[in-house]
């Protein structure tokens, strides 16, 4: 099969959404697969791909948009994958619908929590909105512009333009599907949790531990990912102070952090907790599982993610995972439950304390982690997404011919 990815995210970004393309490339690449992969460019390490889209650096930000120009892609793919509703994505939906190519759109991020943290979600959709011909007026425009409900309706109206154009729309939790429902038309949603696979890491435990001045014995509680607002830093490290107070040992590990450094030294300043924090800079994929082996559990602080492939990560490598997203709990493909909290300091400090302190309960909770990441291969993954592929070109198909009697 011929399918062409868009992303806005490029490769090498410390987000979840490049490392999600990155790992469905590469699995149905491994199938035999013919993929086409449309990132921004140029690449920030390894060989570029070949189909990379012009694009420009945005100062201050680890992001490159897109200058996308796909009239002339051959030969045409049998489906078209969007990740994402920037300038890529919105290209690869006008390429499909101009070449009567099926989309699906995994729908990565929720765009319309996001839009009270980066202005670039308001300018993005009105990017969107202008290239999509949507024939929008000056006060559907300036809507945009206007916190609240007025701008969420806009987007909510955009974001119905995508699934209209769309054959199938894949969710990466459960979470994600119910949070569709504010779509008026939707095409099959399908919840299809992506699968990574954890490379082995040589540095070991003790090796990590003194090269961050760790003593051996301390309680480690990692964080993954950037510390930007919709992240929930503060929250974190509010509930890790109240930790602190319980356990004086403790270290707090916060890998990823290269935006929103300053704040997040202030903020642990603040709570008093600075001189037991980590600030770890983005680290390369292969050296991942070596943090999760030196932590003691994983604290997973945001509750605007729509899947959370870190804890999917630190649950492979046998660490307890606490989050403060109860919609999250839900692992794929198993009946049981992420351990998780109230959205609040005291709530979230209580519940780490909690697998901190009693052996049984951690030894619980890694355990119901690691099975459900066994049971969840990256083989299953792949399946379920062929299959969708397949159920789009099946639905493409009907609807031409229904359309063409």
């Amino acid at each position: 099969m011929r399918i062409a990815h868009f992303c806005d995210s490029h490769p090498g970004r410390s987000d979840g959404v490049a490392t999600s393309v990155a790992a469905t490339v590469g699995l149905l690449r491994a199938a035999g697969h013919d993929v086409q992969v449309y990132q921004p460019a140029p690449l920030l390490r390894g060989r570029a791909e070949p189909c990379g889209v012009r694009s420009v650096p945005v100062p201050l930000r680890n992001i490159r948009v897109g200058l996308p120009h796909f009239s002339g892609m051959r030969p045409v793919p049998h489906i078209v994958h969007v990740h994402t509703p920037g300038p890529v994505g919105i290209g690869g939906l006008r390429y499909a619908r101009a070449h009567e190519v099926p989309v699906v759109m995994t729908w990565h991020t929720d765009l319309l929590a996001y839009s009270a943290h980066f202005m670039e979600i308001q300018l993005g959709a009105a990017h969107a909105a202008q290239r999509l011909e949507l024939g929008w007026t000056m006060r559907d425009y300036l809507r945009l512009a206007r916190s609240g409900n007025e701008r969420r309706a806009q987007l909510v109206r955009l974001g119905q333009e995508f699934m209209d154009r769309t054959a199938v729309v894949i969710a990466p939790s459960a979470k994600t599907a119910a949070g569709l429902a504010e779509f008026e038309r939707l095409p099959p949603v399908w919840t299809v949790p992506t699968s990574i696979q954890l490379a082995d890491c040589p540095v070991g435990r003790a090796e990590l531990r003194r090269s961050l001045r760790i003593p051996q014995s301390a309680p480690v509680v990692l964080a993954v990912g950037r510390a930007t607002k919709e992240k929930d830093p503060g929250l974190l490290l509010s509930a890790f102070a109240r930790l602190l107070r319980r356990l004086p040992t403790a270290r707090l590990v916060m890998v990823g952090v290269k935006q929103n450094r300053f704040n997040v030294i202030r903020i642990a300043r603040q709570n008093g907790v600075a001189h037991a924090l980590r600030l770890i800079r983005p680290v390369p994929h292969s050296r991942m599982a070596a943090y999760y082996g030196m932590a003691d559990v994983l604290a997973f602080a945001s509750t605007t993610d729509t899947q959370g492939l870190v804890m999917i990560e630190a649950e492979a490598a046998g660490l307890p995972v606490v989050l403060a997203d109860a919609a999250l709990a839900e692992r794929p493909n198993q009946k049981s439950m992420r351990l998780s909290s109230a959205p609040d300091a005291d709530s979230f400090a209580a519940a780490l304390g909690r697998v901190l302190t009693d052996p049984q309960l951690h030894r619980e909770v890694a355990e119901a982690g690691r099975a459900a990441a066994d049971s969840y291969s990256s083989q299953h993954y792949l399946g379920h997404l062929l299959a969708a592929y397949d159920f789009a070109r099946a639905r493409t198909a009907e609807t031409t011919t229904v359309r063409a009697q």
